[in-house]
């Protein structure tokens, strides 16, 4: 569900190469537009000014290739000292010479694994989680075909290279790419690490481009220049989408002389129908000759890469959209994880648990545990438990807080709830509150990972769409809750809840509650 943010063409001027005047990087901001929709264009004098230097095309390479190159020696590094402990291990003498050979052999077929599953491809590093994908898949791959061929070949491989080299390079590599990756979305913060896009599309269909470009930062996109078929010569007006004028170059015979004054190191194509198969692939061919890369938008949003698989039709290349994953085995996974992890968190949490039920009983009086109604999977209700962080009557004390509601939909919150008592302003802060629910997930009525459980009241108020929350288990935590948590939008809970509904994965559920723990311990939107 794509959300507009803003939309008007407007005749204000741009600076100049984002980042260069010691903004964020991006082009100036400007008041919002007065309403008007993405097609009306003012007959504006004077000439498209240039958003980028015709330096950022070799910046751009430049950073990219200095990257890879970091990650090279970085997985080598990683890699040997997996295949070391692995030899330390199993060795309980010196090693000898065929040891060493057998490791170091192990090791370079290791870093070919990952050369032929282009773990390190500019395409994919950096974010989202093919990069992570093509890690574990290249690290197993290797590893299989190494057991396999010692099995054959009768082959003297210890089994410590298994036991202690693979989860030990699996564990290093990801936590590596990891770190590197923070390392980007610093520097693409402060405006480095871009990659410049011209965006060409008609109306909605190119402001829905730039506005999803915009909504990832850490995607390191920023949208410099638009061209729109069919509009002809450049007038020098400007298409402003979220807070940034962005000049309209033209039509789209106008991309390639606008490439060398907008500076721009990528074309992202919005819809092709305006070139045709012939003009697309002249394009393909006068970018690739200028050393311009090329994206072509599907229109398809909110949906997982892994949803995603490109098959040929007919000679032409077709995007099918797996359905999502609703299936026995994959939710039986999922449950398996759940029971799992409940046990563990009850078990660890215990005396956390003891510690804040006496401090609540000493705070203030009425019972330790809360229970709230909540709607579940199918619309069923079940009664959550969290432990008590307001006083006894909140209930009744509503009513006459609701003009303080802070929240635009029909979730009530405000930040300085005066029911909250004091020992629950400290249970909230670090989400002790939650801990009780892990005794929901062992009863089946939660699961770890979900979407907000709402309230009866709530539901009620859902339409078609918004009711498709209601098709998973509700969860302790998700993507609201490391999203901004209590300073999230209605809209854009919602949003982040439908796209949980469509993408999960176990994958996704161990990233989600590994990015919990640290929005808990940043105390990041908790209130």
């Amino acid at each position: 569900m794509i959300e507009r943010e803003a939309t008007a063409v407007v005749d204000r001027p741009t600076t100049g190469h984002p980042g260069q005047d010691g903004s964020d990087g991006s082009l100036s901001a400007l008041p919002d537009g007065e309403g008007r929709t993405t097609t009306e264009l003012d007959a504006v004098p004077g000439d498209v000014t240039t958003a980028a230097s015709t330096s950022s095309l070799p910046a751009r390479l430049r950073w990219q290739r200095t990257y890879i190159a970091t990650l090279r020696i970085s997985d080598a590094i990683v890699v040997c000292a997996a295949v070391l402990a692995a030899q330390y291990v199993s060795s309980t003498h010196h090693p000898t010479r065929h040891s060493l050979l057998t490791g170091g052999l192990v090791a370079a077929v290791w870093l070919l694994g990952l050369v032929c599953f282009h773990a390190r491809s500019s395409t994919v590093i950096g974010t989202g989680l093919e990069e992570y994908r093509r890690l574990l898949a290249a690290s197993i791959g290797v590893f299989g075909a190494i057991a396999m061929l010692s099995l054959v070949l009768s082959l003297d491989i210890p089994p410590d290279y298994v036991i202690v080299a693979l989860p030990a390079g699996i564990l290093g590599l990801l936590s590596s790419r990891w770190l590197w990756r923070r390392h980007v979305a610093r520097e693409r913060a402060r405006g480095k690490y871009q990659t410049c896009v011209l965006a060409v599309g008609v109306g909605d269909a190119v402001v829905d481009l730039a506005s999803e470009l915009h909504r990832d930062p850490e995607a390191g996109y920023r949208v410099v220049a638009v061209a729109i078929p069919g509009y002809g010569p450049p007038r020098g007006e400007h298409l402003e989408i979220a807070d940034w004028a962005v000049p309209v170059i033209g039509g789209e015979t106008y991309i390639l002389d606008a490439l060398a004054t907008c500076g721009a190191d990528t074309v992202a194509i919005a819809g092709a129908e305006h070139f045709g198969t012939r003009g697309i692939r002249r394009l393909m061919w006068d970018l690739e000759s200028m050393g311009i890369d090329l994206m072509l938008s599907s229109g398809v949003v909110d949906v997982a890469v892994s949803r995603l698989v490109m098959r040929p039709v007919a000679g032409l290349p077709v995007l099918h959209v797996e359905k999502p994953q609703y299936r026995r085995a994959t939710v039986f996974c999922k449950r398996a994880f759940d029971i799992c992890f409940a046990t563990a968190a009850l078990a660890i949490s215990l005396p956390i648990l003891l510690a804040a039920a006496i401090a609540i009983k000493i705070d203030s009086r009425g019972p330790v545990l809360y229970r709230s109604e909540r709607i579940g999977i199918d619309g069923k209700p079940f009664s959550m438990l969290k432990l008590r962080t307001m006083v006894v009557d909140a209930e009744s004390q509503l009513i006459h807080l609701l003009d303080k509601n802070e929240n635009n939909g029909p979730m009530f919150k405000i930040r300085e709830d005066p029911r909250v008592t004091s020992v629950g302003r400290s249970l909230r802060r670090f989400s002790v509150d939650e801990l009780p629910q892990f005794v929901n997930v062992l009863r089946r009525e939660m699961s770890v990972v979900g979407p907000r459980p709402p309230l009866r009241c709530e539901v009620d108020t859902y339409d078609s769409d918004v009711r498709r929350r209601l098709r998973v288990d509700p969860g302790i935590t998700g993507l609201w809750q490391v999203s901004g948590r209590s300073d999230l939008s209605w809209e854009e809970s919602v949003r982040l809840d439908l796209w949980y509904v469509d993408n999960w994965s176990l994958v996704e559920d161990i990233l989600i509650i590994a990015k919990t723990m640290r929005a808990v311990f940043t105390r990041s939107g908790a209130y």
